[in-house]
């Protein structure tokens, strides 16, 4: 009988920890021993007065684009702590960053117009800009994602003749139990650290310096989920040993069985 392929091996898991399970037990499944250092909690933005006035008028836009799954379900439970229903007007057209998003959208009851070839925002830019998608100037767009976020997309969006506008869904922060739990981690031994996002990067970075732990990690390698993660970890001088293609969970976990057989 064949051995698993991570049989043994301990891999870091640095997802926020209500969404670590997907990629958890796929690394399981293949023998690996998930270690879990969630480096990001979700919190309410500063304001909710920006989303809450978006809410109330979703039938004034003719795009909503969604970043990712935590920013549809900080949509819906704001949408419901405000007694909304949150009904898709049938002129607005969604737009979702990655399968996972698009599902986290479809359960709140959204329609989803497309979804970009790769799950990345300059994808998105291009996908929405090709063919008759956005043919007119003055299209009005509801972008709500993290607090702190690339302008790769608004700024390509207006760039392009549209009317933008800009809502912090919520802040991505760092879990104050992080650095104890780096520590242990890293005293435990990890054959592999995975990040599935440029916040689990620089998050993961400065749990480490909290926690007195050397970055990078030595001898350990970093396994990305794609380009964008990719170019913060080289930003932070950590050089990803591989890169999921596809850019999601199963192309990740993938990644990390090439990398364990280098």
């Amino acid at each position: 009988m064949t051995s698993l392929p991570l049989a043994g091996r301990r891999v870091l898991v640095t997802r926020a920890l209500h969404q670590a399970g997907k990629l958890s037990d796929g690394l399981r499944a293949l023998g690996a021993e998930p270690v879990e250092v969630p480096v990001l909690e979700i919190r309410p933005p500063a304001s909710f007065d920006l989303l809450d006035a978006a809410l109330r008028k979703l039938d004034g836009y003719d795009w909503l684009i969604l970043t990712s799954a935590n920013a549809v379900r900080a949509l819906a439970e704001r949408a419901a702590a405000l007694g909304i229903v949150l009904v898709q007007p049938a002129s607005l057209k969604v737009a979702a960053i990655g399968e996972g998003t698009a599902e986290a959208a479809h359960r709140a009851g959204l329609h989803i117009t497309f979804v970009p070839v790769t799950y990345v925002a300059e994808s998105l830019i291009q996908g929405l800009l090709e063919g008759d998608r956005f043919r007119t100037a003055g299209q009005k767009i509801l972008l709500a994602r993290a607090a702190v976020a690339r302008d790769v997309i608004p700024d390509a969006l207006r760039e392009a003749g549209a009317e933008v506008q800009v809502v912090d869904a919520y802040r991505n922060a760092l879990p104050e139990a992080a650095p104890e739990q780096l520590r242990a981690a890293i005293a435990g031994g990890i054959d592999a650290a995975t990040f599935t996002s440029s916040s689990s990067v620089t998050h993961l970075a400065e749990a480490a310096r909290l926690a007195g732990v050397a970055w990078p990690f030595t001898a350990v390698p970093a396994v990305s989920i794609g380009p964008i993660t990719s170019q913060t970890l080289r930003d932070l001088g950590w050089e990803p040993a591989f890169e999921a293609s596809p850019s999601d969970i199963p192309g990740l976990i993938a990644a990390v069985v090439s990398a364990m057989k280098g």
